[in-house]
């Protein structure tokens, strides 16, 4: 029997241990908290499992919690919070024994109760999450050797990976999640049923299927589960638009591995991810999402041109539409959705800079375009370089930098981060005698190009032009295109008047 050190764990894990036993009842420490330990880690949440039903769980720990929620009873599950070491408030999940498995067109597992942790152990999807720790007594219990895999870097199931995703077909995608995660290979019986049955996650529901997505793009090496999920056919059914960017080339139309470039980008724009307290605090689903898939309009635009060269034309545009429609099918949030597209859409923007130096008028619509996501575009852009020529590396690079610096002068200069026309709405109908309605959002617009086009303007010279504009438009007419007097300094404008 081996017994671990329970000075890692807050004291809650052996509070809440004896009041189990006290009461007759036996609890674990189960799961990703056992296996964080041997990989000295704290895990922000603490699943325990044991032999009593929802009602005897409540009668034992609902008075010693501080809040408790009954929202997964028929799952077997109640929740807990408490207040751990140094008053930080702690999840706690406490789960009757159970097995469940799916049905063969069903999104949701049939559950059963169980009697027996190691029946219990069994049904879990790999055996590094299969480990418990006994309470009080921090007894280790490891029936299908997790600490063995754990230390080799393997990736097993308890049972047979069949039966394991044919218990839960997200356990496919949690094979590929932990590979990003955890720095760990998945055995060959795995990645083959995986292979086999990878039609098995269609049953499964989309937000399920995008939380995985999310911790995998979010781990320590994503490129290794991106791949796993490729290999397996699992992209296929999960995000189509990946395994897509495997581009059949041939000795006359030669161009990049799109797919290969696209995870070099990925692992390029997060290693420029900055810590808690700067611009782009990683892990950084928005920005690495917006990374691989900044490539994804290239299948459908590739053409051969008559020369021999290849050309992606539009691909940003129909990589944003593509993009959008995915994470729409995945269920993520509207502003996730818009933010991950207008990178894609912007991505290609800046290659016109390293052609031809733009105006200032230019910069500023950069950086008006790219808004509260500059910072996440400056380094997808920066990504986006895998050239293995050094020479246009470098003069990339530069380019950048010095557009870099072209923002910051201007930023400097005219707040570009926040630009608005030189008058407001209020201003505008006062000046035009309007009231709320289209002409006004016509005439916001033509003041905020001339902002863009001139930057700031004095209010006397914003006030002429906009009466020139006005002077040209339909709804203008001798009686209604006058200044109101005291409010400008600026003559009236007839229609005609050059």
């Amino acid at each position: 029997m081996q017994v671990l050190d329970s000075s890692s764990l807050d004291p809650v894990v052996l509070e809440l241990g004896q009041l189990f036993v006290d009461a007759g009842h036996e609890i674990s420490l189960v799961g990703g908290p056992v296996r964080d330990l041997f990989l000295r880690r704290t895990s922000p949440d603490l699943d325990f499992t044991t032999d009593a039903t929802p009602d005897q769980t409540l009668r034992v720990a609902k008075k010693w919690a501080d809040a408790h929620w009954e929202v997964g009873r028929a799952f077997g599950t109640i929740a807990f919070r408490k207040n751990g070491r140094g008053g930080v408030p702690l999840t706690i999940e406490v789960t009757t024994y159970r097995a469940e498995a799916y049905e063969r067109d069903s999104r949701k597992p049939a559950v059963a109760f169980g009697t027996s942790l190691q029946d219990d152990l069994q049904r879990r999807d790999f055996t590094i999450n299969s480990m418990a720790l006994r309470l009080p007594a921090m007894e280790l219990v490891d029936p299908f050797g997790g600490v063995r895999d754990l230390q080799a870097g393997v990736l097993r199931t308890p049972a047979a990976p069949e039966s394991s995703f044919s218990d839960d077909p997200l356990r496919m995608l949690r094979a590929a999640r932990f590979a990003a995660q955890l720095g760990i290979t998945v055995h060959p019986d795995v990645h083959a049923a995986m292979t086999a049955m990878a039609e098995r996650i269609d049953i499964i529901s989309a937000e399920r299927i995008r939380d995985e997505l999310v911790k995998l793009i979010c781990g320590a090496d994503p490129r290794a589960g991106i791949d796993i999920l490729v290999d397996t056919g699992l992209a296929d059914h999960v995000l189509p638009e990946l395994p897509a960017l495997k581009l059949e080339t041939d000795e006359h139309h030669r161009h990049k591995d799109v797919y290969q470039h696209s995870l070099q980008v990925l692992e390029q724009a997060a290693q420029l991810e900055t810590g808690p307290e700067g611009a782009v605090p990683g892990p950084d689903f928005i920005l690495r999402f917006a990374a691989l898939m900044h490539d994804c309009g290239k299948p459908s635009t590739r053409r051969f041109e008559p020369a021999g060269a290849v050309s992606f034309r539009h691909h940003d545009v129909v990589g944003a539409k593509l993009v959008t429609k995915r994470m729409k099918a995945l269920r993520f949030d509207n502003d996730s959705i818009k933010a991950v597209a207008r990178l894609v859409e912007l991505h290609m923007r800046f290659y016109g800079y390293g052609e031809a130096e733009w105006t200032d008028s230019a910069v500023r619509r950069y950086v008006a375009d790219a808004g509260r996501l500059l910072p996440r575009l400056h380094r997808l852009t920066r990504s986006d370089v895998t050239t293995r020529n050094q020479r246009k590396a470098d003069r990339l690079s530069f380019a950048y930098d010095d557009l870099e610096a072209r923002i910051t002068g201007l930023e400097a200069q005219e707040e570009l981060a926040s630009i608005r026309p030189d008058l407001d709405g209020a201003q505008i109908m006062g000046l035009l005698g309007l009231k709320p309605g289209p002409v006004v959002g016509r005439a916001y617009k033509f003041l905020l190009e001339e902002r863009m086009e001139h930057g700031p303007l004095e209010r006397e010279d914003a006030e002429r032009r906009l009466a020139q504009w006005w002077a040209e438009q339909p709804e203008a007419d001798d009686d209604s295109s006058y200044w109101r007097s005291g409010e400008s300094a600026v003559a009236p404008v007839k229609k005609g008047t050059p």
